[in-house]
């Protein structure tokens, strides 16, 4: 396993349209275990292929609950509903941070490493992480739809604005 180079805005490949992942291979295990260590090592809750120069339907998700780490290989939204809004940042925009809404509860289809697919519903911060890495996706950042932008010591009063 090998800790990637976090692409920084405003490179370009973080504002394109990701390629779905047609190969479940070995070498895609291997980038799903660098982009969880990559993650880990930066301090993240989420990251997405695009962040580090990839442009592939890829995203990882660890908050630390019961749900562990998940692989989001080619994610769609089936469902969204209700709405919450709070902290974000990410580790594309280190020292950045902004209020965003987002719906409250998700449920998603995916792939997994060996290409089957699977459902998982989420709400609150599981749901708004990965609403947030499948936005990644499709080239849509977060500060595009940030409320308004809040420093650091605004996020210290507030819980929960990890880096996604």
């Amino acid at each position: 396993m090998a800790i990637r180079k976090i692409i920084l805005h405003p490179d370009p490949i973080l504002e394109e349209v990701c390629d779905p992942v047609e190969k479940f291979d070995k070498k895609l295990y291997k980038l799903l275990d660098d982009m969880y260590e990559t993650m880990i090592a930066y301090d993240g809750v989420g990251l997405a292929a695009p962040q580090i120069g990839i442009k592939k339907q890829i995203a990882v998700v660890d908050i630390d609950d019961d749900n562990g780490p998940l692989e989001l290989i080619n994610p769609r939204i089936l469902e969204a509903g209700g709405e919450q809004t709070g902290p974000e940042g990410c580790l594309s925009f280190p020292g950045l941070y902004g209020e965003v809404s987002r719906p409250y509860y998700v449920k998603i289809k995916a792939q997994d490493r060996k290409g089957k697919f699977f459902i998982i519903e989420a709400e609150d911060y599981l749901a708004r992480v990965i609403q947030h890495e499948i936005d990644h996706l499709h080239g849509i950042l977060f500060t595009s739809k940030v409320i308004r932008f809040i420093d650091e010591e605004d996020l210290l009063e507030s819980e929960g604005a990890e880096q996604e």
